[in-house]
Formats: C-alpha cells, structure tokens, sequence
C-alpha cells in the first residue's frame, strides 16, 4: 500500500515509518520538523519506497494514499506550549485537512489521540468509556482539548461521511529518538543522570505514570489499522503503573549516576495518577505491550548516551 504518516520524522513516527518500510510498503513521511528530526528518518532515506515531504498539515496538501496515519502534532508540554495556537490548528485543522483527504480518496485514517482526552482522571484504571476530567482553560488545554476535538471530528466525518477511521488513545511511550530537549519525564530524568545533573521530581514524586515502550506502541497502531470495523477508540499503553519517585530510583540505577533527586512544585493540571484499562486491546486486537520497563529503559538510556557522546 501507499501509506501517508503526517508527524512522520517525529519520535513515534520514524519508529512507524521504519516498521511499514520493512512490511514492504511505500511511506510518505510528511513533518514540519517543528518536533520531529532529519536524523529519525535517516537510516532509510535512502529506501526507494519512502518520500519526505516538510509540510506542515495546517495547510492543504493533495495526495493519493491507501492509509493515513495522522500523528501530526507536538506531544511533549515544552513544544504545545511553546505556540498553543499553533497546537489547537494542528489538531483541528490538520485532522480536518487529512479526513477530507481520505474522504477523498477513501484510505482509510488512524488518528494518533492520547491519554490527555482524560486529563487528570477521577476514574481508575482509564476506560475508553470514561469521558475525563480536563480543563479547558488551563496551561495544558491547547493539547488536550485540541485532541478531543480531533476525536470529535473523526467520528462525525465516519457518521456523516463514511469515513473509515481508528482513533487511538495513546498513553506515556518511550524509546530511542526521543527529543533531548521535549521535557518529558523520561527523556529529563536519564539526560540529567548522564550528565550529573541533579534529576528533577515533580511534586512529591508520588504520581503514577505507565510507560510503554515505543516498538509495544507502534504493533499496536498497525493491529489497530489493519483491524476492520473499529471505530471507536482503544486505549494503547502499559497497564504496568510506576511512581515518578520509584522511576527516577530505576533511572539512577540504569546509569549508574552520582546525580541526586531534587524535587520542584507540581506543575499546574498535571495528572496525579495515569494508567490504561487495556481490555479493549487485548480483546479487539490480541494486543499487550511485550517490552519490560527494565529493557526498555536500557534501549533508552543507551540512546541518550550515544547521542550526548556525538
């Protein structure tokens, strides 16, 4: 197939493009490179089967695909709030700009949600069916709202259009080409051990988080496309829970730093406890996450310590 992946130089995108590269389809990686990188795309530019195009999704683009993986948009707080206007257009009026392509050419369209559409959830586990507790005006709106709305307009484009769409609520995921800079908690804590920087906790630490490591979550959007007939969202993500605390602890151990842990003020709407309720995965796509926190976190420091050492 000829397969579209919008956010495709970015951290979760490369990781897909590479993985339908080697399935044998033809990629169309289109990035603005606002958050994504030329080097995640690097190790197969030179595959005959694969096209960058910088574009930034906001804009109208034409093209004929067969799928459309739309994760275009910042995911990390430092990026969607460098410019929150710019994230509410990415999300709405990008998703608009790729559902009326697929509409178009009828491909069918995943749209790349999140675990932000709960906000700082008052039911645990999160459930598909939970609506979320989020706060529209809040540092954090930009992006989590802007996600709602993008699940809004697929499924009414799939009502009113016939639009063959998949939404997928992505949790905390982790790897390799990671940003060095994004401010997310993983990629903060190993690069302030490498480099003896005291290793900054958020609150007292206790918050829970569940992180999924990225080859986990790129299986589980190819189940989810390939999937016929589901249409509503599905949580992907590691139902495995961990403190922020306990996490730096693991972080310490894996580089082996003298860097202590020092603890700042809870930043404003940030979630207190997150973790999937992943019945629907594991019943709708014979999908779980495979990778262990411990394996996964060597991948990712390795990474981070190639990429320091440059």
């Amino acid at each position: 197939m000829r397969i579209l992946v919008t956010g495709g130089a970015g951290f979760i995108g490369s990781f897909l493009c590479e993985a339908l590269l080697d399935e044998g389809h033809e990629v169309i990686c289109l990035d603005n490179l606002f958050s994504g990188f030329r080097r995640n795309i690097q190790p197969f530019r030179t595959n005959p089967s694969f096209e960058f195009i910088r574009h930034d999704v906001v804009e109208p683009i034409l093209l004929e695909v067969d799928q459309i993986y739309n994760l275009a948009c910042p995911a990390s707080p430092v990026h969607y709030q460098y410019n929150p206007v710019k994230t509410v257009k990415t999300n709405v009026m990008g998703t608009i700009n790729m559902l009326g392509m697929a509409k178009r050419v009828k491909a069918r369209i995943l749209q790349a949600s999140t675990s932000e559409v709960y906000g700082d959830p008052q039911v645990h586990p999160q459930p598909e069916e939970y609506w979320g507790n989020v706060n529209p005006v809040g540092s954090r709106s930009c992006y989590d709202e802007g996600k709602r709305v993008a699940e809004t307009l697929m499924m009414d484009y799939h009502s009113q259009n016939a639009v063959d769409i998949r939404i997928a609520r992505i949790f905390n995921t982790y790897g390799p080409r990671m940003s060095i800079d994004d401010g997310r908690v993983v990629s903060n804590l190993i690069v302030q051990a490498l480099r003896g920087e005291p290793m900054t906790v958020y609150g007292d630490g206790s918050q829970t988080r569940s992180f999924c490591y990225v080859s986990d979550l790129v299986r589980g959007l190819r189940k989810l496309m390939d999937q016929e007939d589901v249409h509503r969202p599905v949580n992907l993500g590691n139902p495995v829970e961990v403190s922020i605390l306990s996490f730096a602890e693991r972080v310490r151990e894996q580089t082996g730093t003298v860097s202590q842990i020092c603890f700042e003020p809870l930043p404003s709407d940030d979630p207190v406890r997150r973790r999937p309720d992943i019945a629907q995965a594991r019943k709708l796509l014979d999908w779980e996450p495979e990778v262990d926190l411990e394996e996964g976190l060597r991948l990712t420091v390795d990474y981070f310590d190639d990429l320091l050492h440059k």
